[in-house]
């Protein structure tokens, strides 16, 4: 099912990752677990924040998707199904054949 995931990181916590390499690593294992469909990254309310895209199998996943966040990021997160605009159309069909 395509998710979208929100997380908005602690600035505190993401400063004190000043070895650039470090901050690669964790992105590069966070992003790779993913495999985004898209990924956006960029401020939120003053804070680092990103905005993933992503098709999860099944929910036993969340730990290892989203512990990395939290532990290394102190990251906010939110998670929800969504849909891109041929999954709307698709579902928007399905839906007229029910009335």
């Amino acid at each position: 099912m395509r998710m979208m995931l929100r997380a908005v990181m602690d600035t505190k916590q993401t400063n004190e990752l000043t070895d650039m390499a470090r901050v690669k690593e964790i992105w590069g294992r966070i992003l790779g677990r993913l495999e985004p469909e898209a990924a956006y990254f960029g401020p939120h309310q003053g804070c680092r924040s990103c905005v993933i895209v992503f098709d999860m199998q099944d929910s036993a996943q969340l730990p290892v998707l989203l512990e990395p966040l939290f532990h290394e990021l102190g990251a906010q997160v939110e998670i929800q199904p969504c849909m891109n605009k041929d999954d709307l159309m698709r579902g928007l069909q399905e839906a007229a054949k029910e009335h």
